[in-house]
């Protein structure tokens, strides 16, 4: 059974954050709130975790994963960043969205959504996941918890224990947490492209 890391969801307890940056320092696969639903995480450098995320999504080896950073300056550096992307993120930031950049040359090939070189990125904007991104000093593979089988992600600690328990190191419990993922925006093209909307408003790409 995972550890269960309680950790209060407006003022996170530094101790608690560090046990789960110890399981991340581990090579583990922690769950833990964001601003739109929870999700699974583990390091950047961490194969064999970003291959269990997908095994518990049950997703193939080109399903697109999610960095998420702690700044706009770390995005940057994994991801190739225009102007007018750059201005988007700026207003849009921290917030419940995904934004499909093109790929720099330090996000593993592992992660790269087939030959289109492409990464998710996310900067969230809860108070947990942030200090935990600042703690680690690293980005996070993020995948939304939510199982083949359901509509909607898993917003429960308890219902996460009872189902991923055997299958994750760590569940970080903030409490419960929004059901809707994260609206996906395009930015490779010429101009802004909504692939699902979700939780963050689209409206300024109508």
């Amino acid at each position: 059974m995972s550890k269960r890391i309680e950790i209060h969801p407006v003022t996170p307890q530094p101790h608690r954050i560090a046990k789960a940056v110890r399981v991340l320092a581990d090579g583990g696969v922690l769950v833990y709130p964001t601003d739109s639903c929870y999700a699974l995480g583990c390091d950047l450098g961490n194969a064999d975790g970003t291959d269990r995320i997908r095994q518990i999504r049950q997703k193939h080896r080109h399903y697109l994963l999610t960095l998420l950073c702690r700044n706009l300056a770390e995005i940057a550096e994994f991801a190739h960043v225009d102007n007018h992307s750059y201005r988007l993120l700026k207003k849009l930031t921290p917030g419940p969205y995904t934004f499909i950049l093109k790929a720099s040359r330090e996000v593993p090939k592992r992660l790269l959504a087939s030959r289109r070189k492409t990464i998710g990125i996310r900067m969230p904007d809860n108070a947990v996941v942030k200090a935990l991104l600042e703690a680690h000093g690293a980005p996070l593979i993020s995948s939304t918890a939510q199982m083949p089988e359901d509509e909607v992600a898993m917003n429960d600690p308890e219902e996460i224990i009872e189902r991923l328990g055997k299958r994750v190191d760590a569940v970080v419990d903030g409490g419960l947490c929004g059901l809707e993922p994260t609206s996906v925006v395009d930015l490779t093209g010429d101009v802004p492209v909504v692939l699902r909307k979700g939780a963050g408003d689209v409206s300024l790409f109508d």
